[in-house]
């Protein structure tokens, strides 16, 4: 079975890529062999950017995987299966939504480190967000405090690692799920791992920025009940 390289799962700061294209679906999305580009999952929203090739161009619009092929959506000239394309990732879209996925682990990281809460949901765009906690209720001085805990830990501007571990190895070790439901499908033998150096370690599928300095300054816009036991943080990111 044809599969997809997922070089972003690796090599997060690449943005241009060669592929060869190896399916046509029955929409004219494009598989290929490998992809710089992220197919939206674990609350992050699909890359855009555009493909071009010898006799033709084209934009991408939407981006998902189906099983183990990545499927692009385009708008423009298709290619023929067996085409070589020239990949460009849109690169501000794509380092906002890395900016804003660090965000939210250097907050999970300080929620769980300040208060042993689990996260209940969450999702972005482009340097917003929200995010759930198991809270009822929320700690007197939540929003404050939480604003300072995670610009403190942006201004250290902590290294950020990737790794990859077995499944049994790394579903033995309770804290890298951080997720008060282990989403992580049973199909999947390798679990890549997001390491705030000295802050937070989870399982995780995302891209993200290289350290935490790179995330700007980070404002809580307000909190929200959703339920008994579950609050709601909706976050912004600034360049100042």
């Amino acid at each position: 079975m044809e599969t997809t390289d997922r070089i972003y799962l690796r090599e997060a700061e690449q943005r241009e890529f060669t592929a060869l294209v190896i399916d046509i679906d029955e929409e004219g999305a494009v598989g290929l062999d490998q992809t710089c580009f992220y197919p939206t999952g674990g609350g992050q929203p699909h890359d855009t950017g555009f493909f071009k090739w010898h006799g033709g161009e084209c934009t991408v619009t939407d981006v998902k995987g189906r099983g183990p092929v990545v499927y692009h959506t385009v708008e423009g000239d298709v290619p023929d299966p067996g085409t070589l394309v020239v990949g460009v990732v849109d690169w501000d879209r794509r380092h906002k939504l890395m900016r804003t996925h660090t965000a939210l682990h250097i907050l999970c990281g300080v929620i769980w480190n300040e208060w042993g809460t689990s996260v209940t949901g969450g999702n972005m765009e482009p340097l917003t967000a929200r995010m759930d906690f198991e809270f009822d209720p929320l700690p007197e001085g939540f929003a404050d405090r939480v604003t300072d805990l995670v610009n403190a830990e942006i201004a250290a501007d902590r290294p950020i690692e990737v790794s990859f571990l077995p499944r049994d190895i790394a579903l033995a070790d309770d804290d890298l799920i951080r997720t008060k439901v282990n989403l992580i499908p049973d199909s999947v033998s390798e679990i890549r791992v997001v390491d705030i150096v000295g802050l937070d370690k989870q399982a995780d599928g995302g891209t993200h920025v290289v350290s935490t300095g790179q995330v700007g300054r980070f404002e809580v816009l307000k909190t929200e009940s959703k339920g008994k036991g579950n609050k709601r943080l909706r976050i912004a990111l600034h360049d100042e």
